[in-house]
């Protein structure tokens, strides 16, 4: 069909329609006039796109980072020019270091305004250019079929990430007779047959091997088809840092979360391993522990290093085989792979794994209310159902050592470490899978980030969970005090409100927890609570702040920093 045979649309109309053409189910916005005509454009595409109005852009950029996390698809999220994308950058540096494909939509002033330092402009190019995969502005309303179909290729391709495209109010507004661009086949990288054999090969001599997974686009063939290989190679696994769904924790062959506040059993094996399987994960500063038990820039252990993006590979690490291959490509393709004979690290799988199982005691905490106990309660409860979410903090440490997580989906956390992440997470894997449970892990700080959030909740008839660590300081920075400076507390404590009344403005039902006795009940009511109303629920859990992680308390870590000081303080000389 020759262009002047197509309908006149305004650029609205095209960038909505090229949307659903890609297959958006879902927007995530805060309404700006410097896009109204994409916003009118949605009234065509109620059968197909649903707008989810949030209350802040750092909430709304958060809820379509978790969508691209739960879909592989680009979580698309639109913003207004100036304030709205400095708000939402927040969840650009977060789809940037988690690998998660995003597009983040900004209204910009018009061409006729550009360089002029019109009302809320901002070169996005400069703004965005060091965390997003590309970052453009759409000049022309002819090019936005191009532009969108290019977003959706760049965002999914090699390593995922965010695309930024910018938005002139005269692109918007103007119109063009073009016609839509279909969306191309999803591409994946696999390793060469030299590269599986090379693998086989170092499986072959390996003693002590380990298999470490992260990273995003999995699918739940990919991890089949990984589990596959496991199996046959009784290979121990691990999961990177806060890439708790990579695994089914219930896998025999499941050895525990690898990053900061892994096990010391753990930490040891994988010091002592003789090849790691490192699939989708960069090996980034918080998996390694500041790149301690792997070393930089070549690691005392044989590296296979599989990743999409060429770029990696070698960058932190020098691997011993590097494969550049996505985690889909790469797992389909280890079915032709067997070990010659059975493994001889069989035990040594077994006992990794009854180390981990045996991390899933509780530890002693002080207090009558054990965060341990709590988070082995929500464990047993929920039974591998649904999705817990975290921000940042060290009420997440919970949820890493005690939840067992059950594969996709199980889990939303940013490997940033973003704060005020959990509540839009748990939002947004409520709205893409209604039936199940979803539970936000938070503590007080890092929930007042973004707590007006709950406004979707009540609009949309979202009925989360939400667990509220309530220490009354910002826990992670205090330990750190403590351990640097210690007994100078000063600036990290602050005034809450009444969480469980608070959480009663926005429609939902709240409790206050003190105690591990009546936990158990209280949680069983605000699961029912939201399946009957579909409305949040808040359980605020009220603790001993001395239990500042897992086994450790702020006064041990005084205590320890104080003896570091006086040891290393200069003895005076004995006097006569």
């Amino acid at each position: 069909m020759s262009h002047s045979a197509l309908p006149s649309r305004n650029g609205g109309q095209i960038l909505i329609q090229q949307l659903r053409q890609h297959g958006a189910r879902r927007v995530f916005l805060v309404p700006g006039e410097s896009y109204l005509p994409c916003i009118d454009a949605l009234n065509e595409h109620r059968d197909a796109i649903e707008p989810i109005v949030c209350r802040q852009e750092s909430g709304a950029g958060y809820m379509a980072e978790a969508y691209g996390k739960l879909t592989n698809e680009p979580g698309i999220c639109f913003v207004t020019r100036g304030p709205g994308a400095t708000n939402a950058s927040i969840a650009v540096h977060t789809a940037y270091q988690d690998s998660t494909p995003m597009i983040l939509f900004i209204g910009q002033v018009g061409n006729d305004f550009i360089e002029r330092e019109a009302f809320q402009e901002i070169d996005y190019r400069r703004m965005f250019g060091p965390m997003a995969k590309w970052v453009a502005q759409i000049d022309d309303t002819a090019r936005i079929p191009e532009y969108i179909a290019r977003a959706y290729s760049v965002a999914t391709s090699g390593r995922p990430g965010p695309v930024v495209l910018a938005l002139p109010e005269d692109t918007l507004w103007g119109e063009a007779c073009v016609a839509d661009v279909a969306p191309r086949p999803r591409l994946h990288s696999y390793p060469s047959q030299q590269q599986l054999n090379e693998l086989h090969q170092h499986l072959e001599q390996a003693k002590r091997p380990f298999l470490l997974l992260g990273g995003s686009g999995w699918t739940e063939q990919a991890q089949r088809e990984i589990a596959g290989f496991a199996d046959r190679y009784a290979l121990p696994v691990g999961v990177a840092w806060r890439r708790l769904e990579c695994f089914d924790h219930r896998h025999e062959n499941f050895v525990g979360h690898v990053g900061n506040g892994m096990h010391q059993a753990l930490r040891e094996r994988l010091k002592a391993s003789d090849l790691i399987i490192a699939l989708g994960t960069r090996l980034g500063e918080p998996t390694t522990e500041g790149y301690s038990w792997i070393e930089s820039p070549v690691p005392s252990q044989t590296l296979v290093h599989v990743y999409p993006d060429p770029e990696e590979l070698g960058h932190v690490y020098r691997p011993d085989l590097a494969i550049n291959a996505d985690v889909v490509g790469f797992s389909a393709s280890l079915a032709t792979l067997a070990p010659t004979r059975p493994p001889a690290w069989q035990q040594e799988t077994t006992a990794a794994r009854q180390a981990y199982l045996d991390t899933l005691t509780p530890l002693e905490a002080p207090g009558p209310l054990s965060l341990d106990r709590v988070t082995k309660t929500v464990d047993r409860m929920l039974d591998g159902h649904g999705c817990i979410t975290v921000g940042a903090g060290n009420y997440a440490l919970y949820a890493h050592r005690y939840i067992r997580f059950g594969g996709l989906g199980s889990s939303l956390a940013p490997t940033v470490g973003a704060m005020g992440y959990g509540l839009p997470a748990a939002i947004s894997s409520k709205l893409e899978y209604p039936q199940r449970p979803a539970v936000c892990f938070a503590g007080d700080g890092c929930f007042q980030m973004n707590l007006q959030e709950l406004g979707v909740a009540l609009q949309y008839r979202l009925g989360i969970v939400i667990l509220l660590f309530n220490n009354g300081m910002w826990g992670t920075i205090r330990a750190h005090q403590e351990h640097d400076f210690p007994g100078r507390e000063i600036a990290l404590t602050f005034t809450n409100p009444e969480f469980d009344s608070l959480i009663r403005a926005y429609g939902g039902q709240g409790e206050i927890v003190e105690d591990d006795a009546v936990f158990e009940a209280a949680f069983a009511r605000a699961l029912t609570f939201t399946e009957q109303n579909h409305l949040p629920a808040l359980i605020e859990l009220r603790y001993d702040a001395d239990g500042i992680a897992p086994g450790e308390r702020l006064s041990a870590i005084r205590a320890a920093a104080l003896e570091r000081r006086d040891s290393a303080m200069p003895q005076e000389p004995p006097h006569d």
